[in-house]
This record gives C-alpha cells, sequence and structure tokens, in this order.
C-alpha cells in the first residue's frame, strides 16, 4: 500500500516508515512544517506530526493548539476531500487524562488538564465529528509512553542517572505505569492497515503488562550488570525538593517527579480483542531491555 507518514523525521517516524518498508508498503514522508500537498493517490495517512508534552513548561499555549489541532483540522480535510481510505490520527492517552486511577481505557471521560492534552482531545472532537463516507476509516490511536533504541526520552535520563551508581531516591513512591515499546506500536499500526475489518475508533496502545518505577530501576541495572540501589527517602522531602526545582530550574520538578512516580496504567485489550490477539510480540519488560541495552552499546 501507499503510505503518507507526517513527522516521518521523528522518532515514531523513522522506526514506523522503516518497519512498513520491510513489510513491502510504500511509504512517503510529508512535511507539514511549511506549505504541504498531500499526495492523494495515498491508500492511508498517517499522522504523527505535532508538538510533543513540554515537561519544562516554556512552551506558549497557542503553539499546542496551532500545530495538535489547527494542522490535524486541515490534513483532515483535505483526507476526507481525496479517495485515500485510511486516516491515523496519532493522539495521546493524556487527550483522555493526565492522572488515572485504576486503568485508563478508552470509555473514560476525557478531561485533559494541560494545553497538550487539551489540543490533543480538541483535535480527536472534530475528527469525529465529521462523517466518515463509507469507504474511509479513521484511526485515533491514544499510546501511553513510546520508547526504543535511539529514543532520548526521560527513560534515558534515568538510565544515565543508574549507570553513573546514583541510588534512586525516589523507592518510597509505589506505582504501576504502562509503557509502548516501538516495536509492539509498528506490529499494531500495520496490522491495522492490513486488516480491513478493523471499525474505526479510538484505540489505546500499551504494552500487555504495567512496570513499576522500582522495577524499571532493577531491569536497568540488570542491563548494566550491577545491584540496585533503592532508597527509601521520606515522600515529603522529595516532594519539597521538586516544588524547589520548580523556582531555581533544578532537574528535578514537579513535573518530572510526577513522571517518574505517579501510577498510570492503560488497557489496550480494546485493540487486541479487534486483532484477535492474545498478546502483543514483546512483553514490557523484554521491550525495555532491548531499548536499555541501546543505551549501553551507544
Amino acid at each position: 500500500m501507499k503510505i503518507t507518514i507526517t513527522g516521518a523525521s521523528g522518532f515514531v517516524g523513522q522506526n514506523l516508515s522503516k518497519y512498513l518498508k520491510l513489510q513491502n508498503h510504500d511509504v512517503r514522508g510529508l512535511s507539514l512544517r511549511n506549505s504541504w500537498v498531500l499526495d492523494k493517490n495515498s491508500d492511508v495517512i498517517i499522522h504523527l506530526a505535532g508538538k510533543a508534552h513540554d515537561t519544562a513548561n516554556t512552551s506558549a499555549e497557542e503553539d499546542y493548539f496551532k500545530i495538535n489541532r489547527d494542522l490535524t483540522i486541515q490534513l483532515f480535510d483535505e483526507f476526507l476531500n481525496s479517495n485515500i481510505q485510511d486516516f491515523f490520527y496519532f493522539s495521546s492517552v493524556k487527550a483522555s487524562a493526565d492522572t488515572i486511577d485504576g486503568v485508563l481505557d478508552e470509555n473514560h471521560h476525557s478531561d485533559p488538564k494541560t494545553p497538550y492534552g487539551k489540543s490533543k482531545l480538541e483535535a480527536e472532537k472534530y475528527l469525529l465529528s465529521k462523517e466518515l463516507p463509507e469507504n474511509k476509516r479513521l484511526f485515533i490511536i491514544r499510546p501511553c509512553m513510546i520508547h526504543g533504541p535511539g529514543n532520548k526520552g526521560n527513560l534515558n535520563l534515568l538510565y544515565k542517572v543508574v549507570k553513573k551508581g546514583i541510588p534512586w531516591p525516589l523507592a518510597s513512591f509505589e506505582n504501576q505505569r504502562s509503557f509502548l515499546s516501538i516495536d509492539n506500536l509498528n506490529f499494531l499500526v500495520e496490522k491495522m492497515i492490513s486488516d480491513k475489518n478493523i471499525a474505526s475508533g479510538i484505540y489505546n496502545f500499551a504494552d500487555d503488562n504495567s512496570i513499576s518505577t522500582n522495577d524499571l530501576i532493577i531491569i536497568i541495572n540488570k542491563v548494566l550488570e550491577k545491584n540496585a540501589r533503592l532508597w527509601n527517602i521520606s515522600k515529603n522531602l522529595i516532594e519539597k525538593t521538586a516544588k524547589l526545582g520548580d523556582k531555581m530550574h533544578l532537574p528535578l520538578n514537579s513535573e518530572r517527579l510526577k513522571k517518574l512516580t505517579e501510577s498510570y496504567m492503560v488497557s489496550n485489550q480494546k485493540i487486541k480483542t479487534a486483532l484477535g490477539l492474545e498478546k502483543l510480540p514483546l512483553s514490557a519488560e523484554e521491550g525495555l531491555i532491548k531499548t536499555i541495552k541501546s543505551f549501553k552499546n551507544k
């Protein structure tokens, strides 16, 4: 199939493009930075381009809406006026909730608090408000934290801390988090493209099981062939330090502390049921080990 990918130069875009080409798809990148023209001979659009969540909170609020909402609307309108069959919009679980009690599924009432989450949700609402012709499908993908070899996110920062032999001072925070390996993401997208029986809708993407941050520290140490050093420092002291970090722009601030210690479990049951899958190719631990080994080898 002929597939157009926006954001093809990013981490997900590069990996997904390579994977789809290996599955004999014709993949083309489309930059939305300046003037652009959609190739209406495509069969599928995968819209990855967007403004990521800025944990330093330095981005202007309107930037999120211009990029995540307005550009998505323009691209989707072009899709509706074409013969292209499938539109994949990569949103985020944060379009539904910034924090979650229990496990997040697609039926959860969406109430994002950040400009990032709100801009993603507004784009979703526009897409869902339009009537689709019978021959078209719309997939709104809500991934949780994506990682893989070459990724430079919070997982990489955590790896560097552990590698230096610095004890993990947040062991007193008990949590469970969902992750998404790039391999599982690639697998799911290709399966959805190839299976014409999959219905339009919102689909969460996550690995099959969740992992605590303490277990993640243990996994990193396992790859490094070290013994994990977990310190149970008072939660109250850590939280005060993070608030100080907000004012003094220290590496540990409230936003980063939240990302490292909060629970955020995401259900992937809907997409697995739709595709008739019992489990994804990689377990959460296998995916994390693969990513961490890439940091080590680098």
